[in-house]
């Protein structure tokens, strides 16, 4: 049976991964005021963080439109028996809702399942990962779906930003709390809960951060899938990794680079941990 997976780009998945893996990565877009990217394809994240620390006014990002969808679903409907399409959690972005509606739009002509992952980033990397090991091995899409969100059920995600600034101009928190964050030289924890991002904490510095994501990997039991994501840190995303390789084989745990999906947010600094515990 064949079933192809498609995720967005606020999975970060890269190029090569998605190869490897046979997923179809559909990018969202990005915009420097007039300038309008497709993440990951017209921009970099090199570049993405380059404009987004110089550029004059802070740029913007929208979801797929539902065209975007059906044409990349049109390339699949003859060749596979199925597709399952996984994106960012519902409660943060339209994604979800542009993929639906192309879904709609095609009827019956193609069998799509689509799927709310609650998470972004690292967290939906992990679990379009899993399903496209999970369509590769499957007898039927009901045994693939019964899976994925099984899997999502376990899967948790805690990250470090360096700073308030982008998640202020993102309209993501008040101008008051990031004024008091600034004056208390604080910086936040984020995690996701039922497909939102909730506030985890605040830390006086990176080191404290790195403590907290630490404290993170400890609190969880049987731990059997890792990622690492940072925007523009990759020493200390590399220096981590080695830590919690206590926790997980090192070679287990992927680092990716956080594109702009939550970058636009995060801003450079930021360092979270996706993982995923066994029952």
């Amino acid at each position: 049976m064949s079933i192809q997976v498609i995720t967005d780009s606020t999975s970060d998945i890269t190029p090569e991964m998605a190869k490897e893996l046979g997923i179809r990565v559909v990018p969202i877009y990005v915009r420097f005021g007039n300038r309008v990217f497709r993440d990951g394809t017209d921009i970099e994240s090199d570049d993405f963080y380059k404009m987004l620390t110089s550029a004059p006014q802070h740029p913007a990002t929208s979801q797929p439109t539902p065209e975007d969808f059906e044409s990349v679903y049109r390339e699949y409907c003859d060749s596979s028996d199925g597709i399952i399409s996984i994106h960012i959690s519902s409660k943060i972005s339209g994604t979800y809702n542009s993929a639906t509606i192309a879904k709609k739009m095609l009827g019956s002509k193609c069998p799509i399942e689509v799927i709310d992952s609650q998470f972004n980033s690292a967290g939906l990397a992990l679990i379009a990962k899993a399903a496209a090991r999970f369509a590769n091995s499957a007898k039927d899409t009901g045994s693939v779906l019964a899976d994925i969100r099984r899997y999502i059920s376990q899967v948790h995600m805690f990250g470090y930003f360096n700073t308030m600034k982008y998640l202020a101009r993102s309209g993501r928190v008040s101008r008051v709390i990031v004024t008091a964050a600034n004056i208390l030289n604080v910086k936040p924890l984020l995690t996701f809960r039922e497909g939102e991002i909730i506030r985890a904490g605040l830390v006086r510095s990176f080191s404290r951060g790195v403590e907290r994501l630490i404290q993170f990997v400890e609190s969880k039991k049987n731990i059997a899938e890792m990622i690492i994501t940072h925007s523009t840190i990759p020493e200390q995303a590399e220096k981590l990794r080695k830590t919690l390789g206590r926790f997980l084989p090192e070679e287990q745990i992927s680092i990716m680079k956080m594109g702009a999906g939550l970058g636009v947010h995060g801003g450079p600094g930021v360092l979270l941990v996706a993982l995923r515990e066994n029952p």
